[in-house]
């Protein structure tokens, strides 16, 4: 059977190589450092060095997130998931959101503007569909309502 071979690097110098890629949440960090077959111990230390120098950040990390999914066509509920799912904090989250506003019903408009082409649906079952399109893309009933009838009539 396939042994695992002990990592060769520190927990600490092992969590720098990967925030030197990209942010990470304390948690996602923790998960890889974890992956990587670093004892419990070890794995909070690193994280506790990275803290202490501020190379770990929630917050940055979460507002980093917001950014990319609002890239993605994605609206403030899917962040909010997503962000959850990675084990952030509520109030982190919130800040971040703060800090990075968005007009949520703009976005919602333009995801259904790129994906439907501006082509109002025909029947219940394709508004249906857009709906349902923009629901998964994280937006609420306001703003996909404000996107599905506001940009058929400009």
């Amino acid at each position: 059977m396939y042994q695992r071979q002990p990592p060769t690097l520190s927990s600490k110098e092992a969590a720098m190589q990967l925030l030197s890629r990209r942010d990470h949440g304390v948690h996602e960090l923790q998960q890889k450092l974890s992956l990587k077959g670093y004892e419990d111990a070890d794995i909070q230390e690193a994280v506790n060095f990275c803290l202490e120098h501020r190379y770990l950040d929630d917050l940055r990390y979460a507002k980093s997130q917001v950014r990319q999914q609002v890239y993605k066509g994605h609206g403030e509920r899917r962040i909010r998931q997503e962000l959850q799912q990675k084990r952030v904090a509520e109030s982190t989250v919130n800040q971040a959101l703060e800090e990075e506003p968005q007009d949520w019903f703009e976005l919602a408009k333009l995801a259904a503007e790129k994906k439907f082409k501006g082509i109002k649906a025909q029947d219940q079952k394709a508004y249906a569909k857009q709906v349902r399109f923009l629901q998964y893309r994280g937006y609420s009933f306001e703003q996909i309502s404000y996107a599905l009838n506001d940009h058929c009539d400009s």
